[in-house]
């Protein structure tokens, strides 16, 4: 089964589209934006159609509940925007966890620090281009409606690293730069799913399209699963790619 799988990917230099090939001895991990939705400029500018919740309530019934989110969203964010259809989900890049769809998520509050930083950093953009956006323990500085604020933008959070308790790390991403604790990681929150029920025992696979999604292209294939990056760089841990969102969820319909 691994060999149709792989046979039907390509690597992210040939663009080619898959073919085919999940079944019920797999798990499916999704990143959201990027991957399921194209990026806008505020991550509230998204909407997901009645055609996209189909096609994922389908998904997971075809693998018996072995479908979840892995995402940099708060699972309160992912429920408003895919009500009424609630999966299981990982936010926050595994900060938070809903191991079952209609399981209660911990929350955590902002600590004092990433919210004196976020002040200091909108006093500096404003509230023009440049969105902050506070996620608890994670903060999130988005650039896309002015690429060339993300240096800046970038200095501003590690300059902030250096002064803030141990424990957090920057990661830049394609339009924006995060500060995030060490645990928050994508690849620790497939681990997890895949300790438990109905996930244990199957191969996962997994896609994304940003930085923050190699460390989880890492831990599937180091289970001997399957990563792909929506979109890939030249550089990408992932084994395959997807040429954009309009292919991944042409992918999608097709394992159905």
């Amino acid at each position: 089964m691994s060999e149709t799988l792989s046979e039907s990917l390509q690597k992210p230099q040939v663009m080619q589209k898959p073919q085919t090939v999940l079944t019920g001895d797999w798990a499916l991990f999704l990143d959201i934006d990027g991957t399921l939705l194209e990026h806008a400029e505020h991550p509230d500018a998204v909407s997901v159609s009645g055609e996209l919740r189909s096609l994922l309530e389908s998904l997971d019934h075809k693998l018996n509940g072995a479908l979840a989110f892995i995402t940099g969203r708060s699972v309160a964010a992912v429920d408003h925007l895919f009500q009424p259809l609630k999966l299981r989900a990982a936010g926050l890049y595994g900060l938070e966890h809903r191991l079952l769809p209609d399981d209660d998520v911990e929350v955590a509050d902002e600590p004092e620090d990433i919210a004196a930083l976020a002040d200091e950093i909108e006093a500096e953009f404003g509230r023009g281009q440049v969105y902050i956006e506070r996620k608890g323990r994670v903060l999130a500085i988005h650039t896309r409606a002015a690429p060339h604020l993300l240096p800046r933008a970038t200095q501003l959070v590690e300059q902030a690293l250096a002064v803030l308790p141990k424990g957090y790390r920057v990661v830049a991403g394609n339009a924006g730069v995060e500060l995030l604790p060490l645990e928050a990681a994508k690849g620790a929150a497939i681990r997890r799913f895949m300790d438990i029920a109905p996930f244990t025992g199957r191969r996962p696979v997994f896609l994304g399209d940003d930085t923050s999604d190699e460390n989880g292209f890492e831990t599937v294939n180091d289970a001997g699963g399957i990563s792909i990056r929506v979109k890939p760089p030249a550089q990408t841990t992932a084994q395959y790619g997807l040429a954009g969102v309009a292919e991944t969820l042409a992918w999608l319909r097709g394992q159905l």
